[in-house]
């Protein structure tokens, strides 16, 4: 077995257009903060870093990883926006609370890119414990905010591909 480390936010071998023409929205949740706000400043920088404008990025608080379906679809259905990212943390307890949060989330936000016909990006950590959301959150193994920006630039950009 490989003991080495992958970082799997590494986008040096892939394409990632200019985001300088998008618009984005950023839901972060509030729970399991010190992993949000890291997941956060990995969008967000990344966004900045392939050219994205600081007043076309639009950033709001919810609770919890639950409440990022809702702060999606009031963000699209409030404002022109051509990707949003959702970035949360749910770590495994004891009860399947985790289970049944997750499969909402997952669900409630692919529904919400359905309905608007517009990215909307699962940045969400579903982890087993603390050590291994640190790890992504801009530790060993990248930084998943990071990964949901691209994702959200790479959609964009597909989106206004396909409606030109």
């Amino acid at each position: 077995m490989s003991t080495q480390l992958k970082n799997l936010s590494d986008f040096s071998n892939t394409n990632v257009p200019s985001a300088v023409l998008y618009r984005f929205g950023i839901v972060v949740a509030e729970w399991n903060s010190e992993i949000t706000n890291a997941l956060y400043q990995g969008a967000y920088e990344s966004l900045v870093e392939h050219g994205a404008i600081p007043d076309h990025i639009f950033t709001y608080s919810v609770p919890g990883s639950f409440e990022l379906t809702t702060g999606a679809d009031l963000l699209l259905k409030n404002s022109k926006l051509d990707a949003v990212i959702c970035l949360g943390c749910v770590i495994q307890g004891e009860t399947r609370h985790f289970d049944f949060i997750c499969n909402a989330v997952a669900i409630g936000i692919s529904n919400v890119a359905i309905k608007y016909s517009k990215p909307v990006i699962f940045g969400v950590l579903t982890t087993d414990n603390q050590q291994q959301a640190i790890d992504r959150a801009g530790g060993k193994h990248g930084n998943k905010g990071v990964e949901a920006a691209v994702t959200a630039i790479k959609m964009a950009y597909l989106a206004e591909t396909l409606n030109s």
